[in-house]
Order: structure tokens, then sequence, then C-alpha cells
């Protein structure tokens, strides 16, 4: 019966830990240093530009270190659009993005800067 007990027990810890990674999407992690208030991506090489994800936030900026979800993206490379509450817009080249994971960009990756 004890070991029975302890499966079950094992089941519903493991069946936890899955559910709080599984569902999770696809996450942009801000390592710039400043607060990110558009983030736009397209596909690599492309300038058609998708919708704000910010937005998807509940604050609409990502701060430094926090993450955003990122939604309405399929795996694969993009470069993206970077905008900050300045008016200040960079961009960002060949971003890898696999499904469930998280990408992240840094002040070392923005290019082509304005303002």
């Amino acid at each position: 019966m004890r070991e029975v007990l302890a499966l079950i027990a094992l089941l519903t810890l493991a069946g936890e830990a899955t559910a709080q990674t599984k569902g999770k999407g696809i996450r942009l992690w801000n390592l710039t240093t400043e607060t990110i208030s558009g983030f736009q991506l397209a596909p690599a090489g492309k300038t058609e530009w998708g919708p704000n994800q910010c937005l998807n936030d509940k604050d609409k900026e990502v701060d430094h270190d926090e993450r955003l979800r990122i939604t309405g993206v399929e795996p694969g490379r993009y470069d993206a659009k970077v905008g900050y509450p300045s008016g200040r817009q960079c961009v960002v080249r060949d971003i890898e993005i696999r499904a469930d994971a998280v990408f992240s960009i840094a002040d070392k990756d923005l290019k082509d800067c304005n303002k």
C-alpha cells in the first residue's frame, strides 16, 4: 500500500512540474539596459513588421530583465524592430525563435539605431 501511495504522489508531482513548464509559449527576455515600448517581428530579411508585441504586457512595456509573451509567431528566424519610450528605434537581425522557448536581446544585438 505504501508503494502505491508513493507512486501516486510521485506521479502527481511529475504532472504538476510538467504543467508548470508546458504551454508557456515563446517569450522575449529583455536584457537591454532600457525599458522597451515597441517590439515587432518580421521574417528575417523582410520589413513587413507584425503587431507590437509589447501590447501583450499588462503595462504595455517590457522593463530590463522582464520577459514578454510573444503571440502569433511560428518558430523560425526573424528580425525585430525595438522601440523605446524616448522614440529611439533599433533593429535586431536574425533572431532564432523556437517553440515554447525564451529568446533574449541585449544592447550588443541592437543595430541601425536612430535618435
